[in-house]
C-alpha cells in the first residue's frame, strides 16, 4: 500500500500543486512595485518656505468663484459670504490682491479694508466697447471711493495678445482713467506684446509684465525658469527706466501636461514660487503671484492646466506652495489602497494559475493592470471636464478592466464559471483590441492635430497593447490594419511636434509603439485558441 501510494504521487501532474514558491515571489514583487510607484509620485519634498506667519507676501491674483462658478455663468450671481472668506484667509499670507474685472466686485473694497488688505484693481477691456465702457466707469467709481484700499489700477488684461482691441484705442482708454483718478494706471499684458507695441509704454505710469515660463514659445523647464524671469525683468527694467516694472502675473502650474521641459506638478509650483518670492524680494521687485485659488472653469478653454495655478485649490486648501513640504499627490496612500484592492481582487478573479510560470505572471499582470487603472483614473479626476469627457473616460477604464479580465483568466487553471466566462471574453477578443486601437487612433489624432491643451493618456491604453502584444487575438483584419497603420503613421509627427524633451509624449509615443505591434500581431491570427 505504501508503494502505491509512493507510486501514485510520483505520476500526479504537477498542476496539482499550487506553485507557492513563484506566486509568493511575483506578490512581493507586485506589491513592492506598486509601493514604489505610488510613493515616488507623493513622497513629501521639503523646500525653504516662501511666506511664515511673520513675512506676507506682496500681491495674488483674486477671481470670487466658488469651484461650481464661472464668469460665463449668466446671470453671474457672485457669492458674498465666499468672497468674505477668501478674504479672510488671504490677507494671513497676502499684502495685496489684484482682481481682473469690477463686475459684482463693487463691495471688495469694504471687505479688503476689514482685512488690511491693498487692490489693485482691473477693468477688463474687450472687443465690445459697451461692454469695456461700463467696466471703465466701474473702475473709476471704485478708485475715487475707495482711495485707502486701491493702490493702483489695470486698464485691460492681455488685450492685445487677444487682439481685441488695437493700441491706440488701449492708450485712449488709459488717458480717460488716468484723467479721471489720482491713483497710478497701468496695462497688463505678456511681455513680449510690450515689445510690439511700444506706444502703451508713455500713456502708463508703470509697466505691468506677464511672465509666465510654462506658456514661453519656448518652453523653460523648472531647472531654467527663474533664470529666464530675471533676464526678462532685467532687460524690462533697463529699458523703460524710470518707469517702475511690476510683475503683474508669474506661477507655475500644479497639473496638466508637459510642455517640452516644463512639467506641471505641485512640487515644481512650489520650487518656482518659492525660488521667486526670495528672487523677488532680494532684488527689491514688485510681483503679483498667479493665482490665489485654482479656477477648474478655466480647463474649458486651457484644458487641465488652465484650472491648476492657484496657490490654494478650489476647496480652499492649501497646497502646501508657499510653505512646509509639498508632495506631487498628496492623498498616494489612497490611491495605492484602491490599486492593491484592485490587484487582490484580480487574483481572486484568476483564481489557481495553471502553471508555475503563469503563478509568477499572474501578481505582475495584476499590479500593471492595478497601476495602469489608478493612474489614468487619477488623470481622469484632473481633466475631464463636461459629460462627454467622464462618459470616454469612463468607457475606457470598463475597458481596460475587461482586458484585465480577459488577461487574468489566461493564466487561470479554468474551470466551471472561470472557463465559462474566459471562453465569453476570448471569444471577443478581437473587439477588446479593436475597441483599443480605436481609442488608440482617436486619442492620437487629437494629439497631432490639437495637442496644446490636451494630456497624455499612455496608462489608458499600455494595459490592453502589452496583454494582446503577447497573446495576439485575430479577427477585424481590415479595421485592425487600418487603425494600425492610423497610428502608427502619427508617431512621428506627434514626436516631432512635442520635441524629444518631452518624456510624456516619449511615453505616449512608446504606448503606441506596443499597440501598433500587437495591433499589426493580431492579423497574423487566423483563428482564435485558448
Amino acid at each position: 500500500m505504501r508503494g502505491s501510494t509512493t507510486i501514485r504521487a510520483r505520476i500526479m501532474p504537477a498542476t496539482s500543486r499550487f506553485p507557492t514558491a513563484p506566486f509568493a515571489f511575483a506578490c512581493l514583487l507586485g506589491l513592492l512595485a506598486l509601493f514604489g510607484l505610488w510613493y515616488g509620485i507623493g513622497q513629501p519634498v521639503t523646500l525653504a518656505d516662501a511666506a511664515t506667519p511673520t513675512h506676507k507676501l506682496q500681491c495674488a491674483s483674486y477671481t470670487p468663484f466658488d469651484k461650481d462658478q464661472s464668469p460665463f455663468d449668466q446671470p453671474m450671481q457672485l457669492r458674498p459670504e465666499r468672497m468674505e472668506a477668501d478674504l479672510a484667509l488671504l490677507a494671513e499670507r497676502f499684502e495685496c490682491l489684484r482682481t481682473y474685472s469690477v463686475t459684482g466686485l463693487e463691495e471688495l473694497p469694504n471687505m479688503a479694508r476689514k482685512h488690511d488688505l491693498k487692490l489693485i484693481v482691473g477693468a477688463w477691456v474687450s472687443r465690445n466697447p459697451a461692454d469695456t465702457a461700463v467696466e471703465i466707469a466701474g473702475l473709476v467709481k471704485i478708485a475715487n471711493a475707495h482711495p485707502d484700499v486701491v493702490q493702483a489700477v489695470i486698464v485691460g488684461n492681455e488685450a492685445l495678445l487677444r487682439k481685441e482691441v488695437p493700441p491706440q484705442q488701449l492708450v485712449v482708454l488709459i488717458e480717460q482713467v488716468k484723467a479721471q483718478i489720482k491713483q497710478p494706471v497701468t496695462y497688463a499684458d505678456v511681455w513680449e506684446f510690450w515689445l510690439k507695441h511700444p506706444e502703451v509704454a508713455p500713456a502708463v505710469d508703470f509697466i505691468t509684465i506677464h511672465l509666465l515660463p510654462y506658456w514661453e514659445d519656448n518652453p523653460a523647464g523648472i531647472e531654467n525658469a527663474l533664470h529666464e524671469v530675471a533676464e526678462v525683468r532685467q532687460t524690462f527694467g533697463n529699458a523703460y527706466a524710470p518707469k517702475d516694472i511690476l510683475i503683474g502675473e508669474t506661477g507655475w502650474p500644479s497639473e496638466g501636461r508637459q510642455r517640452e521641459t516644463s512639467v506641471p506638478s505641485l512640487v515644481n509650483q512650489a520650487k518656482f514660487i518659492r525660488g521667486f518670492v526670495a528672487m523677488a524680494e532680494q532684488n527689491g521687485w514688485r510681483y503679483n503671484l498667479i493665482e490665489a485659488f485654482d479656477q477648474p472653469w478655466k480647463r474649458v478653454s486651457e484644458g487641465a492646466v488652465g484650472g491648476y495655478w492657484g496657490l490654494y485649490d478650489a476647496d480652499r486648501q492649501d497646497k502646501s506652495i508657499l510653505a512646509g513640504p509639498v508632495s506631487n499627490l498628496p492623498h498616494w496612500p489612497t490611491w495605492l489602497m484602491i490599486s492593491l484592492i484592485l490587484a487582490a481582487a484580480t487574483l481572486m478573479w484568476a483564481g489557481r494559475p495553471h502553471s508555475p510560470r503563469a503563478a509568477l505572471l499572474l501578481p505582475l499582470l495584476a499590479a500593471v493592470g492595478a497601476a495602469c487603472i489608478g493612474l489614468f483614473a487619477e488623470l481622469t479626476l484632473v481633466t475631464s471636464r463636461y459629460v462627454g469627457e467622464w462618459l470616454w473616460a469612463g468607457a475606457l477604464i470598463v475597458l481596460n478592466l475587461v482586458v484585465l479580465s480577459h488577461g487574468a483568466l489566461l493564466l487561470s487553471s479554468r474551470n466551471g464559471w472561470r472557463a465559462r466566462t474566459f471562453n465569453w471574453l476570448h471569444s471577443r477578443g478581437a473587439l477588446w483590441l479593436t475597441l483599443s486601437g480605436f481609442a488608440g487612433a482617436v486619442m492620437m489624432l487629437a494629439l497631432v492635430v490639437d495637442a496644446r491643451y490636451r494630456s497624455f493618456p499612455s496608462a489608458a491604453l499600455l494595459l490592453p497593447a502589452l496583454i494582446y502584444l503577447c497573446r495576439p487575438v485575430g479577427g477585424y483584419r481590415r479595421e485592425v490594419a487600418l487603425l494600425a497603420l492610423l497610428i502608427g503613421a502619427c508617431i512621428a509627427p506627434q514626436l516631432y511636434q512635442e520635441t524629444l524633451s518631452n518624456w510624456q509624449a516619449i511615453g505616449w509615443a512608446m504606448t503606441c509603439v506596443l499597440l501598433v505591434a500587437a495591433l499589426w500581431r493580431s492579423l497574423r491570427v487566423k483563428a482564435q485558441a485558448a
